[in-house]
């Protein structure tokens, strides 16, 4: 009988020992990642979005390995979205605005409600996903957004007034094709990375985007003129999000890390998003091209001719029982700074 306890005892310290030691080496493992980002390696969200899995790297003291495929490389742009959920790749950064109608509580983000620059969109987009916790984005780990300054017009010949707008073909997505159309336009939908062959070869005869795009996208190449219509500026939300089970399976002081470190970067890409605003149209006026200034008669025309659009919005999404008018309130408090 001594001998049965003494050999029990044994296989149970054993087992604890075996227990301890795998706890112990699957927290030191190396998590290796990949992050699947649409836009261009030189683009500065690019580089920022590097900067983030360096730091990710740096302060988990190399526990995490997070390996960046930019320019679509991995997933494109519009399938990057799914491309986590079914775990193609770890981590994706791209715009909800490229699968219209299957995020309905973030689309508000993307209304034309006058976002008057990069971080103040981008703060308001983060605080109003934190505020409404939508369920459409159950299926992933929302590690922060970002949004660029207000979405202008920039076109192969000079745009003063809707009349000069009417019927031209105008690269869109998401949102910003509902906002084309309603200024008289003919929107054509096509991904960021599309643009500058579509506007070159005469595809389309302008696009609407922040002033960013024409550096960091060179578009300011192939347009001649921009219209500052930011009273009816727009945003695009883009994501940052994890697969949940890669996510689920890292141990709470790794998440720790992700979280404080997501945390931080809203504030480096809204930064981003304006230093590339003032880079580009500093690029284009280089390259001289002209901005048009709207006369505060043709801004109320402009906001006038968009507000079926975000009225729109708010019966849409009553038919799929979210209470559209109130996120629409809700972000226009996050615009004003309010909390």
């Amino acid at each position: 009988m001594k001998l049965f306890k003494a050999l029990f005892a044994s296989l149970v310290a054993l087992s604890a020992a075996v227990i301890f030691s795998s706890s112990t080496f699957a927290a030191d493992k190396e998590v290796k990642l990949s992050y699947s980002v649409f836009f261009p390696p030189t683009h500065g969200q690019c580089k920022a979005a590097e900067s983030w899995a360096k730091e990710i790297e740096k302060r988990s003291k190399g526990r995490v390995v997070i390996n960046v495929f930019p320019g679509g490389t991995l997933t494109k742009a519009n399938n990057c979205y799914d491309g986590v959920v079914t775990g193609i790749s770890d981590i994706g950064m791209s715009c909800f605005a490229y699968s219209r109608g299957r995020f309905p509580v973030m689309e508000a983000a993307d209304l034309p409600l006058g976002y008057s620059n990069g971080m103040t969109a981008t703060k308001a987009v983060n605080a109003y996903y934190k505020k409404m916790q939508p369920k459409e984005l159950a299926d992933v780990k929302v590690l922060y957004l970002h949004a660029h300054g207000p979405g202008l017009l920039h076109t192969k010949k000079t745009v003063k007034n809707l009349a000069d707008l009417k019927n031209m073909k105008i690269r869109s997505t998401g949102l910003s094709a509902k906002v084309v159309a309603a200024l008289g336009a003919v929107p054509v939908a096509m991904e960021q990375g599309e643009t500058y062959e579509a506007l070159q070869k005469g595809v389309v005869e302008g696009t609407i985007g922040p002033v960013e795009v024409l550096k960091g996208w060179r578009q300011g190449e192939v347009i001649k003129s921009t219209t500052d219509c930011n009273a009816v500026g727009y945003t695009t939300t883009m994501f940052v999000v994890m697969n949940l089970k890669k996510w689920n399976d890292l141990p709470e002081d790794l998440k720790a890390v992700f979280t404080k470190v997501s945390s931080e970067w809203v504030d480096v890409h809204g930064k981003e998003w304006d230093q590339g605003d003032k880079l580009g149209i500093e690029f284009s006026k280089s390259l001289k091209n002209s901005v048009v200034s709207l006369s505060a008669k043709e801004s109320e025309a402009w906001k006038k001719a968009v507000e079926p659009v975000i009225n729109e919005y708010v019966a849409e999404a009553g038919k799929k029982g979210i209470d559209g008018k109130a996120c629409v309130t809700t972000l226009k408090g996050f615009i004003k700074g309010k909390k």
